[in-house]
């Protein structure tokens, strides 16, 4: 493609094959976004219908995520040996066959086991939807692309803990698992019809057993020990430190390996000598935080705080993915004219600026002026996802993009892990020997002043993003 093609591309629409392409991915990951949000609300009513402890049945959700990071960094070198398209379908179809067996589950354990299998099929999926269609976008319209990538990630927590809610009034919990089926169903037959046939690597990389037996357990082992932090004792227990310091030797040496290893590498790290794609994953790193550190204060709030069950948190929460949604399209179409750097800071400005309320909450604050800032602080993350994303395949070839899929989604999930592990301990600091709902809601307070610290924080760095309109390499 030649540079001015390039730089005229943004001015057309999304080219209809590419349109096609997306439908036919974002029906699928749907699935996948709402399963995690759908299923985080309704820990404690599986907990009592299994008879299983709080300590046990966290692990239906810390199961899934830590499949998830399993399969994430070999999702390149498997697209290489097969294909994008076969191996979306049999993602796919492993996530479709993970939900029925969650549904047909008969104890704890066996939920727990099979939610394995639903992990391993998202984490193949998330990033290998981004590849195939920054692959297939050449180089344009960035910007409007991730607009269309990002609305999995808008619909989840908008819809999630809504759906969740009314299955568990309505019907039983495996119905929870059994909403998968449809979406995915659908998204294979799309898939089928829609996505354009590709064949393996024309050089068949073997696969890098060193790296590997590095990566995974080294991600693995810093998201088990963070997942650990809100237990008594914080950052300080034996199960939150040990995973922690070995999954971060084992990431550490996987660097270092994969330095050595270069284009053998299962990751290569070498990428980061690309400054867009090193700000892009620092920014999704604080993005996560932001946003996952926040949703777990937001739906406690309303439910230690104001006596709301699941469900009435999750209908209070919907005003934040309504404005997420609302904000995408335009911060796509301004990335892609202006460049994705002021974008980035006006979006966590105004994130920082619509979290401040929720710093001076207390028992008898407004619903309707906390809904109206989440609606103001969805727009403002809808707004700061696109250039993120699109900044991180600024100036990379075709066949670096799926390692930059990858070090973008374990940057934002390990953020989301740490603002999660992070806050948690603030709050439960915070509220120790909390003796009313107003002690409670100042706890809360202290968590909020902090999750603006790192948004902030985000603002600063936003201006390593690049100031031209982006464009990955066709």
């Amino acid at each position: 493609m030649s540079q001015q093609t390039a730089a005229q591309a943004p001015a057309a629409g999304l080219d209809p094959q590419l349109k096609r392409i997306a439908a036919a991915l974002i029906t699928g990951a749907i699935a996948v976004i709402l399963d995690t949000t759908i299923v985080s609300v309704a820990i404690h009513e599986l907990g009592t219908d299994l008879d299983a402890s709080v300590s046990t049945i966290q692990w239906v959700s810390t199961a899934y995520l830590l499949a998830m990071f399993v399969a994430i960094p070999v999702t390149g070198w498997a697209q290489s040996r097969v294909g994008g398209k076969r191996l979306w379908l049999a993602a796919l179809t492993l996530f479709l066959l993970g939900s029925v067996l969650c549904a047909c589950a008969w104890n704890v354990e066996s939920l727990i086991a099979f939610r394995v299998v639903q992990g391993l099929g998202g984490g193949l999926m998330m990033p290998l939807m981004t590849t195939l269609l920054i692959q297939a976008a050449h180089g344009q319209n960035l910007g409007r692309l991730m607009a269309a990538v990002s609305l999995p990630a808008a619909l989840g927590p908008i819809l999630g803990p809504v759906i969740g809610g009314l299955i568990l009034n309505y019907l039983s919990w495996p119905w929870l698992f059994l909403v998968n089926v449809p979406l995915c169903v659908v998204g294979l037959v799309l898939a089928v019809r829609l996505l354009p046939s590709d064949s393996a690597s024309a050089s068949r990389v073997p696969l890098d057993l060193v790296g590997l037996t590095l990566v995974s357990p080294g991600v693995v082992g810093v998201i088990y020990g963070l997942s650990n932090v809100g237990g008594e004792g914080g950052f300080g227990r034996t199960d939150v430190l040990a995973p922690l310091l070995v999954g971060l030797a084992l990431l550490a040496a996987f660097a270092a390996w994969s330095m050595r290893a270069g284009d053998r590498a299962l990751v290569d790290v070498r990428l980061f000598r690309h400054r867009a794609l090193t700000s892009s994953s620092a920014l999704l790193f604080l993005a996560g935080l932001g946003l996952y550190g926040s949703m777990l204060l937001l739906p406690l709030y309303w439910q230690q705080v104001r006596g709301e069950d699941a469900l009435g948190a999750g209908l209070l929460l919907i005003p934040q993915g309504v404005g997420a949604l609302l904000s995408r399209s335009l911060a796509g179409r301004l990335t892609d004219s202006i460049g994705g750097r002021w974008v980035a800071v006006g979006g966590f400005a105004v994130l920082a600026v619509a979290t401040v309320p929720f710093a001076f909450v207390t028992a008898t604050t407004s619903d309707w002026l906390l809904m109206g800032a989440l609606l103001v602080r969805g727009l403002g993350f809808g707004a700061v996802t696109i250039p993120l994303m699109t900044g991180a395949y600024v100036g990379l070839e075709r066949e670096e993009v799926p390692h930059a899929s990858i070090i973008t989604r374990v940057a934002m999930q390990l953020g989301g892990s740490f603002g999660v592990a992070v806050l948690a301990v603030i709050l439960a600091s915070n509220a120790a020997g909390a003796t009313s709902a107003d002690d409670v809601a100042a706890a809360f307070d202290v968590a909020f002043w902090w999750a603006i610290g790192f948004t902030v924080l985000a603002v600063g760095l936003s201006f390593l993003l690049p100031k031209r309109p982006a464009r990955a390499a066709a």
